[in-house]
């Protein structure tokens, strides 16, 4: 059986990286988890996956980064030939209508905004799950 592909959680805030990883423990997720947290260290992972490391079911990306933006790293990504089709969902506690535009104009696949409570943020947890890692088709 072919192991299922990895999440790529792109998290600085060292508080919401460890909320999300404990949802998704708790959800008992069986994608592997793996962790970028600026977004440098996010497009680091390209030429990894372009070398054959598994690409991922979908990418979950926080805005306010460091040293690149969510949205500048969401702009590479659409704009890479095959990571184009990689799903992207916007996780981010940011609530600007512009951030939220420019997202979906760079081709966000979904925008949350991050729960407060750990009880919403398993609801999302779930979410994420059934739609972009059980029930997405992926065409890469």
């Amino acid at each position: 059986m072919k192991p299922l592909p990895p999440i790529l959680l792109v998290e600085d805030n060292p508080m919401d990286l460890d909320l999300t990883l404990r949802a998704f423990r708790k959800r008992q997720l069986a994608n592997r988890i793996e962790v970028a947290r600026d977004g440098e260290e996010a497009l680091a992972w390209v030429p990894r996956w372009e070398a054959g490391e598994p690409w991922p079911a979908v990418i979950l990306l926080d805005i306010n980064l460091p040293r690149l933006t969510g949205l500048e790293v969401l702009h590479q990504l659409k704009r890479h030939p095959h990571l184009c089709r990689i799903p992207v969902v916007v996780l981010t506690s940011s609530r600007e209508d512009s951030d939220l535009k420019t997202a979906y104009d760079l081709g966000v696949n979904a925008y949350i905004e991050k729960p407060v409570s750990f009880n919403k943020f398993l609801e999302v947890a779930e979410h994420i799950e059934q739609n972009w890692c059980v029930l997405n088709e992926r065409a890469y």
